[in-house]
């Protein structure tokens, strides 16, 4: 069954003041063949390196053990069996929440110890029936896991987050008990009540931001705020390199007027042909933001024209080394990246036509094979950044 919406997800991390290691430790995986989404958000015990590592291996724990059992209970069951306990403290080495999505909507959760989620339909939250598991064992007798389900459907949010968030502010006059869930509450939906359609990204930012601020703007304890949002998606389309056949040029352009969403062109002789095909000008400027590539141009009813495979390159490397922090400057790849993560269902066309210079082994290694790089880039939406991917070739 196919959804008529995008599954948005976003984590925004601070972490301990004075810690350049967050403790916090967010992991998802699409599962592509089942229409499955799996998010992780881990809490390890104490902060710094020793905390991440922690949370490290309780998240791949969880992950790894659900690709192979749909089974939630269980998987979370097993995984408190494993890790051990702090022979100190007498706790677990971590709490966690687990967020599994199935292609229909179906979202099951799982809590330990971590906040409780705010889901909302629209503005109205939404109260799933909840169960307890109780734990058995020597380590984690007595302990509870808290199960959650409900079929989502388009506009609903899951908010979820570690206690740096509902803790916040704690000992201050002002709350002396910490933010906690019920401000946490009204502060998302007075957001959402202000823009409907603020998304993921927006409002873990917003959720974290404002944690980080209870605290004077230092943080005493590590700080995450994940948000899904289940939503109308943000269409892309990637036209690059021309069509292995002549006679294609009419097809590939037609492709292009009639999409509905967000267009870039990466290519030159690909912008040729846009161009000729549906008598548009391409319109140059005359300097780069980017002393590495070419600058941009602009067709009618195209966003974006940029060069091609060094672009592409550098587009690729870009997403490699994306991090939450991360900036872009205003150049022809940044702006590419900048877009690819603002748009969920993302179409690239690529070309089959073949520049022989590009096989050149004497050319640097950005100018490997057109058809390598974008595949590249494929496989980086889809595992880093959880996006949908239509790659065709014309």
């Amino acid at each position: 069954m196919t959804s008529d919406y995008y599954i948005e997800v976003e984590c925004q991390q601070k972490s301990f003041e004075g810690q350049s290691i967050c403790g916090d430790v967010f992991m998802s995986r699409k599962i592509k063949e089942e229409g499955r989404t799996i998010l992780v958000l881990s809490d390890g015990l104490g902060s710094g390196v020793k905390a991440n590592v922690l949370g490290t291996l309780t998240a791949s724990m969880i992950l790894n053990y659900m690709k192979v059992n749909k089974d939630i209970r269980k998987a979370a069951e097993i995984i408190m069996q494993t890790l051990p306990v702090c022979s100190k403290r007498k706790a677990s080495y971590s709490t966690f929440t687990i967020v599994d999505i199935e292609c229909d909507g179906e979202t099951r959760i799982i809590r330990y110890d971590n906040p409780e989620c705010l889901i909302l339909r629209g503005e109205e939250n939404l109260a799933p029936e909840c169960e307890e598991l109780l734990l058995e064992g020597d380590h984690n007798k007595g302990k509870i896991l808290y199960s959650y389900r409900f079929k989502a459907q388009k506009e609903d949010r899951i908010v979820f987050c570690s206690d740096g968030v509902t803790n916040s502010g704690m000992g201050a006059i002002r709350m002396p008990f910490g933010w906690g869930l019920e401000n946490l509450d009204a502060f998302v939906k007075a957001l959402i009540r202000k823009q409907n359609s603020l998304s993921a990204r927006q409002l873990s930012e917003a959720v974290v931001n404002r944690a980080c601020a209870n605290y004077g703007n230092k943080p005493k304890d590590d700080t995450s705020c994940g948000v899904l949002y289940f939503r109308e998606p943000r269409n892309l389309l990637i036209c690059t390199g021309p069509p292995y056949e002549k006679s294609k040029d009419s097809q590939l352009a037609k492709q292009v007027t009639e999409f509905k969403g967000k267009k870039i062109i990466c290519g030159g002789t690909t912008a040729g042909i846009i161009s000729r095909e549906l008598h548009r000008p391409i319109k140059m400027e005359l300097q780069s933001a980017d002393a590495e590539l070419p600058p941009i141009s602009y067709i009618t009813g195209v966003d974006l024209v940029t060069e091609g495979i060094l672009t592409l390159g550098k587009v690729h490397r870009l997403l490699k080394n994306y991090k939450q922090n991360s900036s872009f400057r205003y150049g022809p790849a940044d702006r590419i990246v900048r877009v690819l993560l603002e748009s969920d269902k993302i179409f690239i066309v690529n070309g089959t036509g073949i520049n022989i210079a590009h096989q050149d082994p004497k050319l640097p290694m950005e100018l490997e094979i057109r058809r390598t790089v974008v595949k590249n880039i494929v496989t980086l939406l889809e595992e880093k950044f959880l996006k949908e991917v239509d790659l065709s070739y014309i």
